[in-house]
């Protein structure tokens, strides 16, 4: 299977808009944002647990990055509630599941394959940074030269630009925001390919993102078997 394959040209998913699909979990349904491959794939998704549904213990073997959106996200070693955010690198396992069901944004199999930091970060945790201009707050998540991860809030009705020298994804988390003629809003996706500087304007209640600044795909990233 292979949905929105095409790294080089620029992507906008409204998720909110997509069926839901059930995952070989029972209970476990997922909107496709970017695949390629079939069960085992690198896959950027939206995924939703219903109450008291699981996934079988797996082992990530290409990496996990998660975003918890609604609910709370459990596995084995803790609970992750709306806003956490946190990397399971490759060879980590767990059980993923959700006692009043959840929404999730994960990224599959797009590690560096020598990438083994595990991160978790839940709500406010991380490293507060100078927010760029348009923005209220920015924290970042995640950075390790090859990617910086973070989380911002922009202010109503701003303009803001992201330079972007290796690739960009933006995931709306709250509020809404136009770029070019397009308004997203909440769990809706985008990637722009490097040199395509991104350009928003939010809303009117501003709006609070995920953004990730690394190659759309590692030059060195996990195998798929």
């Amino acid at each position: 299977m292979r949905v929105h394959d095409d790294l080089t040209v620029p992507v906008i998913v409204h998720a909110g808009q997509l069926p839901w699909t059930p995952s070989p979990a029972a209970g476990v349904d997922r909107r496709m944002l970017f695949r390629i491959g079939d069960e085992v794939a690198r896959a950027t998704s939206i995924v939703r647990y219903a109450p008291r549904s699981a996934f079988p213990r797996h082992t990530h073997g290409g990496g996990e990055e998660i975003v918890v959106l609604e609910g709370v996200f459990q596995d084995e070693h803790g609970d992750y509630p709306a806003g956490s955010y946190f990397r399971n690198p490759p060879g980590t396992s767990h059980i993923p599941a959700s006692k009043d069901g959840c929404t999730i944004f994960v990224r599959l199999w797009q590690f560096r394959a020598c990438d083994r930091a595990q991160i978790v970060r839940r709500p406010a945790e991380g490293h507060p940074l100078t927010p760029r201009p348009g923005a209220a707050s920015a924290i970042e998540l995640f950075d390790d030269g090859f990617e910086n991860v973070r989380f911002e809030s922009w202010l109503p009705s701003s303009l803001v630009t992201v330079e972007n020298a290796r690739g960009l994804e933006i995931l709306v988390l709250a509020g809404s925001l136009l770029i070019d003629d397009q308004t997203l809003i909440s769990q809706s996706w985008a990637r722009l390919p490097a040199g395509q500087k991104l350009r928003a304007v939010s809303g009117p209640e501003g709006a609070k993102v995920w953004l990730k600044d690394a190659p759309l795909l590692h030059s060195d990233v996990g195998r798929l078997p």
